[in-house]
């Protein structure tokens, strides 16, 4: 009857789960730390550090659950501030909330109606406060249970009075500054908002509009036709076309553009009424206009230059025939053919309607040409913040202006002016919240001026000098966004937001000369008791007898401006935020806020400190499905961040993060999120078998020296030192797939497929206390307190459940710690791993030929085999000292070297300066029951029939000797 030897054998023992169950077994741990208050024990564990790495929040906004999105951007950020505490940096991080705005109006809308409706102003923004304020609570708890650590009880809201009083204090400045200006501008408009709206609250959406050539008749016709050198007719019409694609603009149309340098054609047009036409068209583009309108043949009568043509300045010589005016294609008005070095021949007909109530590049030529000054405000602009024309708008009073495109057309084709029309497919600007088309409108607001005190130069500036930006081409992105952008519209039209507190002259609109410090008295009213402050303000408080001169502005500043300001009111006002020299402070959003956050930031930390904010800048891509579709109820692709942590745990969610380039798009899947099951799976084994065979060992007592290890085992420590230098590195570029390919693979390759399968021999049949044993379970011990700090910042759950497993005296957290320093590099000299990878390539050669054996039925377990090594002699020698243990390298009961000629059919393997042959044959010896392998002397121990000679002394003895492997 066999003995049993089961109690000879040193199994694995821990605690740490096979299965991990993170679902269930995360939300306990958060409540652990909630009680524990885990950030706060981090921050003063840290506080003494050098130097900070400062994250700063950008505000999500206050509406609605949290999506896929939002778990990306708040993992990554917490990826980073972990990694950061890891590398020895005090790293606070506060998170925000937007709470201002559009959307929370629209919501409260829903509920109460608009203002002055049912509830007044004061009223109105107390819901929007009440809401915003539930919908943070709702937000911060899905953030929390992803894991994401951060003074989650003291976040910044922008709603908070504090805050408020803060923006206007900011803003006081900016205008000390003298970046505020107050503008007759045209401002992207959005008739859903009734508000003007900035450049990041515009993307572009295909449209179809109504494309259409009209004719701008001369009002001298031979005038015009002179400056061809062509001679016309009494009767004919000489006409410039223009092409647009917003027919509800031609009422606002003052001028016909020219380019100045194009060259221009008098060409034969289509009758019109029995009379003869004659365009003025660009030379190239005249074939394609006269198409549209059904002429065939191109028949010339001129060329000049669009200088020729058009007035090249606002004044005139007395007496100068004027062959510059145009009629009006339906109103009684001229309007002058003038000169833009926007108009181009790319399309159209060369020639651009000019209407500065309506647009950036026409208002600009409007002023330069004294059209803006001459024209009443309802004229250059005859459409209300409503999308209908105003009162006294000749023919469409009263109509939106999208619907009156077709009115304005039919009246077109009645006056014979319409020379073509069609649909168009084009890209349009939509406000981003609506998704409906804006327009321009020319009205009155408040703007940071770009050039007026050389704010653009010294954002330009500080992007290029400043800033380290990751991917590095969002610095040509911004950059290049920045040197084309208009000022900015800072005013907004609407109730629930921070007042642009300012009194401006009832005459002259100009704010008060003291109005820096005005505002200032304001904030501090603002900080008291809200917004509220502000409207419910006599005059007369700040400016006693000058009230009357004087009134409130009833802007509100635009949410761009609430967020772009965080760096004023969170970093410059917290004590723990605060820059000192050496810190660095991090911006983290998506790629978007190149337009939005990260801008708006630039442009005041520059118009306040003449610098950006940040040091360095992280954007990351948008998530779609594994199809690249963008995610959408309505396709069924959408994947919910709740669902994932209930399901898969938060880790799994973390490591999907990390592992994928969020450079680019981040696609996401339940057949992904699946895949990413099973390598958290591999990874967690791994810290399994290692925690499993450090039961019993005390590192005060058992750690050995490195140097002091076997062979094998200051390999492994090697590899670790391998990895961890390439994490650490990866880390600190903050390239997170990086470290997750690094470390899967060292999970994978390195422990999973050598070093753990070659050490299970010494770890279970070795005496308990044996230099063999206490060898592996002492790099082990170094191998598994490296990892968890590696796997910390993305997998943190996982690794605060390892971390009071690892024998030792610890602290409660792994983020008490920084970057482990036990990997001491023995096997790193250029010498060291040739020797090691050549014998790697072995014992590769050996599982090749042992697998075709296995799948022949000629061998069983690999131990079954017994190899013969066939090299020359100066490859025997390399590794002649560690022959008699390099079977347990290769896990077969035995192996020789060969002096022989390797007989056919072994694996050749080539190395640098020889070559070995790898044969192999099934054992003959009969098997140990305890080790397993198969010997020659198993059955010559009397005591212990069954064992072989090494078991025996193991179990009886003074345990065998090992010093390599």
């Amino acid at each position: 009857m066999s003995k049993d030897y089961k109690n000879t054998i040193n199994l694995p023992n821990t605690p740490f789960a096979m299965k991990a169950d993170l679902a269930k077994r995360e939300p306990a741990m958060l409540e652990a730390w909630d009680k524990a208050q885990r950030y706060a024990q981090i921050q003063q564990r840290s506080a003494g550090r050098a130097h900070a790495f400062i994250l700063h929040d950008g505000p999500p906004y206050a509406n609605g659950a949290i999506h896929i999105g939002h778990a990306v951007n708040k993992v990554l950020k917490d990826v980073v501030v972990k990694s950061a505490l890891l590398a020895g940096y005090r790293s606070p991080y506060v998170p925000g909330w937007d709470c201002h705005g559009l959307p929370i109006e629209i919501a409260i809308e829903k509920k109460v109606g608009k203002v002055g409706q049912k509830v007044d102003a004061a009223e109105f923004r107390r819901l929007c406060r009440a809401y915003a304020s539930e919908q943070i609570d709702l937000q911060r708890q899905d953030f929390k249970r992803l894991g994401v650590l951060a003074d989650w009880e003291h976040p910044y809201r922008t709603l908070d009075f504090r805050y408020e009083a803060d923006m206007l204090r900011a803003l006081a400045q900016i205008h000390a500054n003298g970046h505020v200006l107050r503008g007759f501008k045209p401002v992207h408009w959005c008739f859903d908002c009734g508000s003007a709206l900035a450049e990041a609250e515009i993307e572009y959406q295909d449209k179809q509009s109504l494309a259409i050539d009209v004719a701008y008749d001369a009002v001298d016709a031979q005038a015009l036709a002179t400056c061809f050198g062509a001679s016309i007719g009494a009767d004919d019409i000489v006409a410039v076309p223009i092409w647009t694609t917003t027919p509800w603009t031609l009422p606002a149309s003052f001028a016909v553009t020219l380019g100045p340098e194009l060259d221009y054609v008098l060409a034969e047009g289509p009758a019109r009424g029995g009379r003869r036409v004659l365009l003025v068209l660009a030379q190239s583009l005249a074939q394609a206009a006269l198409a549209r309108y059904g002429v065939t043949e191109l028949h010339v009568l001129g060329h000049a230059k669009g200088a020729q043509l058009a007035l090249a300045a606002p004044a005139r010589a007395a007496g100068e025939r004027d062959h510059s005016l145009l009629r009006h294609p339906f109103y009684a008005r001229s309007v002058p053919l003038i000169l833009g070095d926007h108009v181009s021949a790319e399309d159209g007909t060369g020639a651009v309607h000019t209407a500065p109530g309506h647009g950036a590049e026409d208002f600009a030529v409007g002023q330069q040409y004294g059209i803006v000054a001459a024209t009443a405000a309802n004229e250059l602009n005859p459409v209300g913040g409503n999308g209908v024309y105003l009162p006294g708008t000749p023919l469409f009073e009263g109509q939106f202006i999208w619907k009156a495109n077709d009115a304005i057309v039919e009246l077109l084709a009645q006056r014979g002016v319409l020379l073509a029309q069609a649909r168009l497919n084009h890209s349009y600007p939509h406000c981003w919240r609506h998704k409906t088309p804006v327009a321009f409108r020319t009205t009155p607001q408040w703007f940071i001026g770009m050039q007026a005190a050389g704010l653009r130069a010294a954002a330009l500036a500080t992007i290029r000098d400043d800033v380290d930006w990751y991917p590095a081409w969002g610095e040509e992105r911004i950059a290049g966004m920045v040197a084309g952008r208009p000022d900015w519209c800072i005013s907004r039209q609407r109730t629930w937001g921070v007042p642009i507190a300012l009194f401006v002259d009832k005459v002259s609109q100009q704010p008060h000369p003291r109005s820096a410090e005005l505002m200032r008295e304001v904030a501090t009213r603002v900080e008291q008791a809200g917004v509220d402050a502000w409207y419910a303000l006599d005059p007369a408080e700040l400016l006693g007898a000058e009230a009357e001169r004087y009134e409130k502005v009833t802007d509100i500043l635009d949410v761009w401006f609430d967020s772009g300001v965080t760096h004023h009111c969170v970093l410059d006002q917290r004590p723990e935020l605060a820059r000192r020299p050496g810190d660095r402070v991090m911006y983290l959003e998506g790629s978007d806020q190149h337009r939005g956050w990260f801008q708006s930031s630039l442009l005041t930390g520059a118009a306040l400190h003449g610098r950006a904010p940040y040091d360095v800048v992280l954007t990351h891509g948008f998530t779609v499905d594994a199809q690249g579709r963008k995610m959408s109820k309505s396709l069924g692709n959408v994947i919910a961040p709740q669902k994932v942590v209930d399901t898969l745990g938060a880790d799994v969610l973390r490591l999907w993060v990390a592992s994928t380039d969020y450079r680019n798009e981040i696609a996401v899947s339940d057949e992904i999120l699946r895949r990413v099951s099973d390598s958290y799976r591999r990874i967690r084994n791994t810290a399994r078998f290692l925690l499993g065979n450090l039961d019993g060992f005390d590192p005060a007592r058992h750690l050995l020296p490195v140097a002091d290890c076997l062979l094998l085992d200051q390999w492994a420590v090697q590899q670790a030192h391998d990895v961890q230098a390439a994490v650490v590195a990866a880390y600190a570029q903050h390239d997170f797939p990086e470290v997750v390919a690094r470390v899967q693979n060292f999970c994978t390759n390195e422990m999973g497929a050598l070093y753990l399968d070659m050490t299970k021999d010494r770890l279970y049949t070795m005496p308990t206390d044996s230099h063999g044993r206490r060898s592996a379970q002492s790099a082990m011990y170094r191998i598994v307190e490296a990892l968890v700090r590696w796997i910390a910042p993305v997998l943190s759950f996982t690794a605060e459940e390892i971390w009071p497993l690892i024998p030792g005296e610890r602290g409660e957290s792994v983020l008490f710690e920084q970057w482990y320093d036990g990997l001491a590099a023995t096997q790193g000299t250029p010498e060291r791993r040739q020797w090691w990878a050549d014998l790697l390539a072995i014992r590769s050669a050996a599982a090749r030929l042992l697998e075709g054996m296995r799948t022949s039925g000629t061998l069983g377990a690999s131990l079954q085999a017994e190899l013969s090594l066939h090299a020359d002699a100066a490859v025997r020698a390399r590794y002649a000292e560690v022959a008699d243990e390099l079977r347990f390298f290769f896990i077969t009961s035995r192996l020789d070297w060969a002096v022989a000629a390797a007989p056919a059919g072994g694996e050749l393997v080539r190395l640098d300066g020889g070559s070995v042959t790898v044969t192999a044959r099934a054992s003959e010896a009969a098997k140990c029951i305890r080790c397993w392998h198969y010997r020659d002397d198993v059955g010559t121990h009397a005591e212990h029939p069954e064992l072989c000679g090494r078991c025996v002394d193991n179990v009886d003895g003074g345990g065998e000797t090992r010093r390599w492997f």
